[in-house]
């Protein structure tokens, strides 16, 4: 299992994924799952996976090898919806391809979903969730967030504290407290994360970031929040009485 979330505000776009896979709690290992495809100055793409882990190997894959292609790619498309379009159709490639190869009866579960986002020169940040058959839809001011994989643990902070106006850097507290809280309840998710944040029209420069279990900011971050609940929760009003005797 994996957590990824992808958040599309008024200032730009934060990406997020940890990279922690799992075939049983004595087989994990560490996979990147957040991807970048760029053009300095041109174009900046950010893919994130969750899923059958060989099905996104193999679609990501693809996608690299065809860069220098006269197919289309990723450094081609005009528009992020092309984009969007032809990670699909690269999906469904795959899993057709694997479908036929797979020994019948198996019941393999090959499937996979995706974030894409990123920004285009000309054109404004976009962000897109794909589905496991290839289909998509985008992000919107009132939906500024997607999620994939083990999403139910930090959805609530999300949906209580994020809009499309909150600023970048504070919304990637939201999406970091968003994944201590996935990470307390859910051993599947795990450290390293990946990490982009980036400002609309930054095409200039763009690079991620890792962290992991001794990065001090995000253990910092994980100290103040549980303090801050326990305070917060022992200054609330006392239930009536009649509540509980």
């Amino acid at each position: 299992m994996t957590y990824c979330v992808a958040m599309k505000l008024h200032d730009g776009l934060v990406f997020v994924a940890d990279s922690r896979t799992n075939a049983g709690v004595d087989n994990i290992a560490t996979f990147r799952k957040l991807h970048l495809f760029r053009i300095p100055g041109e174009r900046l793409i950010a893919i994130q996976s969750a899923g059958n882990l060989a099905t996104s190997q193999a679609v990501i894959s693809l996608l690299r090898q065809r860069l220098d292609s006269e197919q289309d790619n990723l450094h081609g498309v005009p528009t992020l919806y092309e984009a969007a379009r032809l990670l699909g159709q690269t999906l469904r490639e795959v899993l057709q391809r694997d479908a036929e190869d797979a020994p019948s009866g198996h019941g393999l579960d090959l499937s996979c979903s995706f974030l894409l986002g990123g920004q285009i020169r000309g054109a404004e940040p976009e962000l897109f969730n794909l589905y496991p058959h290839g289909n998509f839809i985008g992000a919107t001011e009132d939906t500024p967030y997607f999620q994939i994989g083990e999403s139910k643990y930090g959805k609530p902070i999300l949906d209580r504290a994020l809009t499309f106006a909150t600023p970048l850097e504070e919304a990637l507290r939201c999406a970091l407290l968003s994944y201590d809280a996935t990470i307390r309840s859910n051993l599947s998710v795990g450290l390293p994360l990946d990490l982009v944040v980036y400002p609309r029209d930054a095409l200039a420069q763009v690079s991620s970031h890792r962290i992991d279990e001794h990065d001090p900011y995000f253990q910092a971050l994980r100290k103040g929040w549980g303090e801050g609940l326990r305070d917060l929760l022992a200054a609330l009003p006392a239930a009536p009485a009649d509540y509980w005797r």
